[in-house]
């Protein structure tokens, strides 16, 4: 393969990884009457995992790399595990020091999230962007962009500005939250370069507030 063939299959990687998310639940929101429906939920969900397994063959398939260039290793899964709960315990410290933050100041938050009243539908939405985001902000294109820049600050921190962006929906305090629980996230992945443990984490800071709380009546 040539570099600039190399290249090529990156520069279509960054464009998946950095943009398909925000394009797909836009088109979401845009071509459906209620975003909310399980059916509508089901459907977009089912479209970015697409997504991230297509990115996945790009780079085994395109770039002709192993998974381990985005940070997706099968060895010692147990420990990957274990540092993926702890991630996730600093995460709900976080965030809850911020929701408490928000109600002392009368800031709300929660709404414009396209969150499906189906929980099944709504673990299938934990699941993917447990998987989903992590595979394509930190594991890919942090990855690809220090590549290309020769700089893991400037690829953190442009992969964080958008991944916090597209949470724009859910007001400024869903982007600050994003902000700040994605810096976390992005921290730790520069520090372990472990996804399997972003990926666990991630899906336990969305699982429990969504899936187990409302599961058993602690939410309505």
């Amino acid at each position: 393969m040539t570099r600039d063939s190399a290249r090529g299959w990156t520069i279509a990687g960054l464009c998946i990884s950095l943009f398909g998310i925000p394009l797909v639940t836009t088109a979401s929101r845009m071509l459906t009457p209620d975003p909310t429906a399980a059916t509508v939920v089901l459907v977009r969900e089912i479209v970015i995992l697409a997504l991230t397994g297509g990115l996945v063959w790009l780079v085994v398939r395109g770039e002709k790399l192993p998974l381990s260039s985005i940070g997706l290793r099968t060895a010692a899964i147990w420990r990957s595990l274990a540092w993926g709960l702890g991630l996730a315990v600093t995460c709900f410290a976080i965030l809850v020091g911020c929701l408490g933050a928000f109600a002392a100041l009368g800031i709300h938050y929660g709404e414009g999230q396209s969150i499906s009243r189906a929980l099944p539908v709504t673990l299938l939405a934990v699941v993917r962007a447990g998987i989903s985001e992590e595979v394509l902000y930190r594991g890919y294109a942090l990855e690809r962009l220090q590549s290309l820049t020769g700089s893991k600050w400037i690829a953190a921190a442009t992969t964080l500005v958008l991944f916090a962006a597209f949470h724009y929906r859910q007001g400024l305090a869903g982007i600050f939250l994003a902000l700040i629980l994605g810096a976390v996230l992005t921290g730790f992945y520069l520090w372990k370069r472990n996804l399997t443990a972003n990926m666990f984490g991630h899906f336990l800071v969305d699982f429990v507030p969504n899936v187990v709380l409302p599961l058993f009546g602690a939410v309505d």
